[in-house]
């Protein structure tokens, strides 16, 4: 049995999804399953069970027998939260917990980190970067950091245990996530509204308007890489210690936002109308201009398959989900 927390969420969904394309329906699903706007991502889905995070805690041993592995993708997913209890209650002390049940029970554990805990990026974006050098920016990074740096202090772990830190995730299964949903998801909303697509202005002279860069990376690619580990775990008699750890999970390629919103417009099959306007004040001091994944790392333990280009993934993404409203 494969336990996924998250499961209705975006990247777990699409997971859910995958693994029944694999013909693997022995799932114990982990999330809030009353929230009505992420219905649509699980109610198709084959599985096995599905518990509310609150319960799994308690009722786990019924099932730990049988728990092969772990896929860790709950969290609080919000970059603007500011409540700092909420926060650890669900990206610390959770994540705690789930990581103590591997551990007792040698579970192989993939875990959703972020790569907002590289703070404004001035040390780089490379898991070589100390956990104890790294500043967030926020309080949703700082709980994603704060679990990092607790599984480094933690005698005892898993046999396999590898943590992701996601990059700028996009694609089908993000309609319930409103303001933090993909740039490309919202580009598309305002084309269909407005015939036309609004985007910050840069305010650093070294940055063009719309030349501001990020690593998108699709869900679809993210997905594979999560079954890479669980593949190679599988394959693997003997866990290689060395393997476990943290990992970036991007596309190992920084593109611009101008880059995302053309593309998104080709796919459309509509004309670019792009129009700039003046980043709100509080958000430009700590304002990113440019993040990309190295990717060496997770190359290096084996991951060989290659990523498709944004143009590709956005023409995926748009016709065969955000056009018709269909889901992964």
């Amino acid at each position: 049995m494969i336990v996924i927390t998250g499961a209705a969420g975006f990247i777990g969904s699409a997971l859910v999804s995958t693994l029944n394309q694999m013909g693997i329906t022995d799932l114990l699903l982990v999330d809030d399953f009353s929230a009505q706007e992420k219905k649509n991502n699980w109610k198709d889905k084959k599985y096995f069970l599905t518990l509310n995070r609150e319960t799994f805690l308690k009722h786990y041993t019924t099932y730990v027998s049988d728990i092969k592995f772990v896929f860790h993708l709950g969290a609080r997913t919000n970059t603007l939260e500011q409540d700092k209890d909420v926060l650890n209650k669900l990206n610390l002390r959770y994540s705690q917990e789930i990581f103590r049940i591997c551990t007792a029970h040698d579970i192989p554990l993939v875990y959703a980190s972020s790569a907002a805990t590289y703070g404004d990026g001035q040390l780089g974006y490379s898991e070589t970067v100390p956990l104890i050098q790294l500043m967030p920016l926020n309080p949703y990074a700082e709980s994603k950091h704060n679990f990092d740096k607790w599984i480094e202090t933690q005698e005892k772990k898993p046999s396999f245990w590898v943590g992701l830190k996601f990059f700028n995730v996009f694609g089908p299964n993000e309609y319930h996530k409103g303001r933090m949903a993909s740039v490309i998801y919202q580009a598309f909303n305002q084309i269909q509204k407005q015939g036309y697509v609004e985007l910050f202005k840069s305010h650093y002279f070294r940055y063009k308007d719309g030349e501001q860069t990020r690593d998108f990376v699709y869900v679809k690619d993210v997905v594979a890489i999560c079954l890479f580990w669980y593949q190679l775990q599988e394959r693997e008699t003997t866990p290689n210690p060395k393997k476990n750890g943290l990992y970036n999970l991007g596309s190992g390629q920084a593109r611009t936002f101008l880059d995302l919103t053309k593309a998104t417009f080709a796919a459309m099959g509509k004309a670019e109308d792009i129009r700039f306007i003046d980043m709100p004040k509080p958000m430009r001091e700590h304002y990113q201009y440019f993040t990309q994944a190295d990717m060496r790392k997770l190359r290096d333990a084996g991951y060989t398959k290659r990523f498709q280009s944004l143009e590709q993934t956005v023409e995926d993404y748009v016709k065969n989900y955000l056009i018709p409203g269909s889901y992964l």
